[in-house]
C-alpha cells in the first residue's frame, strides 16, 4: 500500500504593509517619527487590523477611518486625558498618499485652538499641526508624494508614489526594531512580547525599558536602553561588557549608562554592528 502524503501546511504570513521606509527619529520632537508607506495596494483589512492592534483602537473605527478619513478621540479612562487623536486624511483625487499619525495631548492642544480661530475642521486642524512639526524633507515627499527609501532593494535612486503613509512611534507587533546583541549582530523585534521574549524578561520590565530607559540586569548579563528623541534605542551587553562598565563606574566616577557606551565603542562587535546599522538608515 502507498501512502499519500499530504502537502504540509504553509506557515501563515504577515501581511505586507510598509515596502518604504523613512526614519526620521533624530529629527526635533514631536516630528520624531518613521514613515512607513506602501506603493503596492492597500490591503485595507490587514492595514485596519495593524494599526488597531498597535493603537488600541477598535478594529471597525480604523476600518472607517482610513475608508472615510476623520479623526478619534480616545476615550478618558481616569480623571487625566493622557492621549490625544489619531487621524486618518484621504485625498479624493488620490493624488496624495492616504496618510495617518497620532497627536499628542499639546498637538490635540493646538488643533483646537487653530478650529476655533479659523473655522478649520478637526482633521483639517490635525493635518497643518502635523506639517510643521515635520522634516522638511518629508513634508516634501508627503505633498509631492515622491519617496525613494526603500527596504526591498530596488534602485534607491529612483523616487516611488506610495499608496499610504502610516507615522509611526509605537513599539506594536507589527513594527519592527532592532538591538544590538553582544556581538555586533542586530535583531529586529516587533512588540513587547517578542521583546521579552528574547531577552527572557517580563512584558513589564520591557514596557518600563523601552519607556523610560535605563538598565536592566539580566542573568549576570544588562540591557541598556536610551530614549533618543523620544524612541528607545536598546543594546545587550554580555556579563563580561557589564563588569567592565562597573569597573570604570567605580574608578571614573560615572553613570553606568556612560561606562556601558564607552564599552561598546571600545568593542569590535559591538562597534561592527553600530556601522551596519548607521549603513543601514544612510543608504
Amino acid at each position: 500500500m502507498f501512502k499519500i502524503k499530504k502537502p504540509a501546511p504553509k506557515a501563515k504570513k504577515d501581511p505586507i504593509l510598509y515596502d518604504v521606509i523613512e526614519d526620521y527619529t533624530e529629527y526635533d520632537p514631536p516630528g520624531n517619527l518613521t514613515a512607513c508607506a506602501m506603493t503596492k495596494a492597500e490591503d485595507p483589512a490587514a492595514h485596519a487590523k495593524v494599526l488597531a492592534e498597535s493603537y488600541e483602537i477598535p478594529q471597525e473605527t480604523v476600518a472607517r477611518l482610513l475608508a472615510d478619513g476623520g479623526v478619534y478621540t480616545y476615550p478618558e479612562t481616569g480623571p487625566l486625558v493622557t492621549k490625544g487623536w489619531f487621524v486618518c486624511r484621504t485625498d479624493p483625487s488620490v493624488q496624495l498618499p492616504k496618510l495617518t499619525w497620532v497627536l499628542d495631548l499639546m498637538q490635540v492642544a493646538d488643533a483646537q485652538q487653530l478650529m476655533r480661530s479659523y473655522g478649520l475642521s478637526a482633521d483639517e486642524a490635525a493635518y497643518r499641526v502635523l506639517l510643521r512639526t515635520l522634516s522638511p524633507d518629508l513634508r516634501t515627499h508627503i505633498e509631492q508624494n515622491q519617496f525613494v527609501g526603500t527596504e526591498s532593494g530596488r534602485d534607491q535612486g529612483t523616487p516611488s508614489r506610495v499608496t499610504y503613509v502610516d507615522c509611526r512611534k509605537d513599539w506594536s507587533p507589527h513594527f519592527k526594531r532592532l538591538c544590538i546583541m553582544p556581538d555586533g549582530r542586530m535583531v529586529e523585534t516587533g512588540g513587547l512580547t517578542e521583546f521579552a521574549t528574547l531577552h527572557g524578561i517580563t512584558e513589564e520590565q520591557a514596557k518600563k525599558l523601552v519607556e523610560d530607559g535605563g538598565t536592566l540586569e539580566v542573568n549576570g548579563e544588562v540591557l541598556a536602553c536610551q530614549i533618543v528623541n523620544g524612541q528607545p534605542v536598546v543594546a545587550r551587553f554580555n556579563a563580561k561588557h557589564y563588569a567592565k562598565a562597573k569597573d570604570i563606574v567605580g574608578s571614573k566616577g560615572v553613570h553606568l549608562m556612560d561606562a556601558l557606551s564607552e564599552v561598546g565603542l571600545s568593542d569590535p562587535a559591538m562597534m561592527r554592528g553600530l556601522a551596519k546599522l548607521e549603513r543601514r538608515f544612510s543608504s
